[in-house]
C-alpha cells in the first residue's frame, strides 16, 4: 500500500510515540511505500528547533518526496470549496496533502482523522 505521511504522523515519530515508531516499523516490514510532500516537510521544519532538524532530515531519507501537479492542485482546490459550502473548514495543507494521496494511489497515514474526513481519500491511523 502507498501512504502519504502526515505531519501528525511525522510529529508523533520525532517525539518517541510508541505507536507512530511501531507503525513506522511495520510499514517497511509489510514492504509498504511512504511518501512525503513539500507541505508536510515544511509544516514539521516549522515548529523544529535547530538542533532537531537532523532527526527530520534523517526520518526523510527512506520517503519518496512527491511533488503532485496542477490536476492535484486544482482537485484540492475542489474540495476547500465543497466544504467550505458545507459550513466546514478544510486547511489549504490538508486538502493539498490529502490531493497528493489521490494522485497516487494512497492513503494518508494520520491521527488528523477529523479533518481528512472531510476528503474521499483513504485514512489510515495509527
Amino acid at each position: 500500500m502507498n501512504l502519504v505521511v502526515d505531519s501528525s504522523f511525522v510529529i508523533d515519530h520525532l517525539l518517541g510515540d510508541a505507536a507512530a515508531q511501531a507503525r513506522w516499523r511495520r510499514m517497511f516490514d509489510d514492504g509498504e511505500q511512504p511518501f512525503v510532500t513539500e507541505i508536510v516537510v515544511c509544516e514539521v521544519r516549522a515548529g523544529l528547533r535547530e538542533q532537531d532538524v537532523p532527526d527530520l532530515r534523517a526520518f526523510l531519507r527512506p520517503i519518496e518526496f512527491v511533488q503532485p501537479g496542477p490536476d492535484s492542485a486544482m482537485q484540492a482546490g475542489a474540495w476547500r470549496y465543497d466544504a467550505h459550502r458545507r459550513g466546514r473548514r478544510l486547511s489549504l495543507a490538508d486538502s493539498l496533502i490529502a490531493s497528493a494521496a489521490e494522485s497516487l494511489g494512497a492513503a494518508i497515514l494520520t491521527r488528523n482523522v477529523r479533518d481528512f474526513a472531510l476528503t474521499p481519500v483513504r485514512i489510515e491511523s495509527y
